[in-house]
């Protein structure tokens, strides 16, 4: 099996750049948010319990899952949350692994934005954290997603602390800079760890 190397950081952190980054320097990603796509893709089982429990308010016009519309559902129902989550999180972690077994280079970058919060470090080799200023998250998230600046709040409260994050972090890339100046800023500092992992992923 490849050296896992968990990827993680709170919502607007810049994960999927950072990632992205990895990914043109020829090493796999596995991602999330991506299987949580894929497992409750148009037609899956999991889509149809989904709808089933919260009724097809929750389906777009092609049938396919509205996150947005189940986003606002659940992240101001706890136990609505918490019966989604029990659907969805042994589905994507059974998927995520299996995935990672999969996997034929060196390292791989396994993005996880709850890998703590989910008790996913036991998985990973390595653990490396994109450290962003709340005020920044929050400014990012909300241009990013459009959300409402209270629904983005919730998710970064149901988020761990930012010094918990940090206490798990082997690596941490540091993303508070402007998006052109950043970016120099975190292809310089990937490249470095990339050398780093490879040399890691031999031992």
């Amino acid at each position: 099996m490849a050296y896992v190397i968990g990827l993680t950081g709170g919502i607007g952190s810049g994960k999927t750049t950072i990632a992205n980054l990895f990914a043109e320097l020829g090493m796999p990603v596995i991602d999330a948010d991506i299987v949580a796509r894929q497992v409750v893709e148009k037609g899956s089982p999991l889509l149809e319990k989904i709808a089933e429990h919260f009724g097809s308010q929750i389906l777009t016009s092609e049938q396919e899952l509205n996150r947005t519309a189940l986003r606002q559902i659940v992240f101001n129902n706890e136990s609505e949350k918490m019966w989604l989550n029990n659907l969805l999180h042994p589905a994507i972690r059974e998927e995520m692994l299996k995935q990672l077994s999969q996997v034929k280079a060196p390292y791989v970058i396994w993005v996880v934005p709850l890998l703590i919060e989910n008790k996913l470090t036991e998985f990973c080799d390595r653990i490396l954290v994109v450290d962003v200023l709340p005020e920044i998250q929050l400014e990012r998230a909300s241009k990013r997603d459009k959300s409402k600046i209270e629904t983005i709040k919730n998710i970064m409260a149901a988020q761990v602390s930012r010094e918990e994050r940090l206490s798990y972090a082997d690596d941490i890339i540091e993303n508070n800079l402007p998006l052109k100046q950043g970016l120099v800023n975190i292809q310089n500092q990937v490249r470095m760890l990339h050398k780093q992992y490879l040399v890691l992923a031999e031992k």
